[in-house]
């Protein structure tokens, strides 16, 4: 739990900010020195998504997506916008969001909003996406404030909407990271987050062929 492990909740997202408006608007910068893994991981996230964007009568909608934590832009760039109508952007770090506007380039025309927020006070617009993507940042929220966010989540999904989660995974516990003020948590208690949100697991995968050396990164879709 994080209550276990995040002494002061004001400290703790305040440290985090500060930390990321040191970190260079780079795909390089967004994956902590790990830029060569970007094309490994987009094109699985590509093949877990498209599962559910099958034809069939529950079919996910391509109307629109949001990405969360989206720093840079690099996951709407290369996964989202080649999938979905309409795209909107919401990071903590307004330089990021400053940066993606010429990262994206001409695609970067179906990005409807960048909104500057921390996900702990943001609330997705209800019944408007098809698919919330949020990876590498549910570190970044306590427990309480990462079930309440999946919450307001729930209520941004369109029929047959889905929320994916896409994330590190400690091997047991929770692990905090004083550098950017981060926690890393067990697949336990995500799943246990996720259903305190009132959320069912539709799938789960592992990453794979990511270095040895990093977490081990699991993605989950819910709705």
């Amino acid at each position: 739990m994080t209550s276990e492990v995040v002494e002061n909740e004001f400290e703790f997202y305040s440290k985090a900010e500060k930390y990321w408006k040191d970190v260079p608007a780079t795909v390089g910068g967004m994956l902590g020195g790990y830029g060569h893994i970007s094309s490994i991981d987009i094109n699985s996230s590509r093949k877990f998504l498209q599962r559910f964007l099958r034809d069939g009568p529950n079919r996910t909608g391509t109307t629109r997506a949001l990405d969360c934590g989206a720093g840079i832009g690099r996951i709407t760039k290369r996964l989202l916008l080649p999938l979905f109508k309409t795209v909107d952007m919401v990071d903590v770090t307004e330089d990021f969001l400053t940066k993606a506007k010429s990262y994206l380039g001409e695609e970067g025309r179906r990005v409807r909003n960048y909104f500057c927020c921390g996900l702990q006070d943001f609330s997705p617009e209800p019944n408007s996406y098809d698919v919330i993507w949020i990876q590498w940042v549910i570190g970044h929220l306590t427990d309480n404030h990462l079930a309440d966010f999946l919450k307001r989540c729930r209520a941004g999904l369109r029929p047959n909407g889905i929320v994916v989660i896409k994330d590190n995974m400690a091997q047991e516990g929770v692990i905090m990271d004083d550098v950017d003020s981060s926690v890393c948590r067990d697949l336990d208690v995500v799943r246990k987050i996720i259903r305190r949100a009132g959320l069912h697991l539709l799938a789960e995968e592992r990453q794979e062929n990511f270095p040895d050396e990093i977490y081990h990164v699991y993605t989950f879709a819910m709705r």
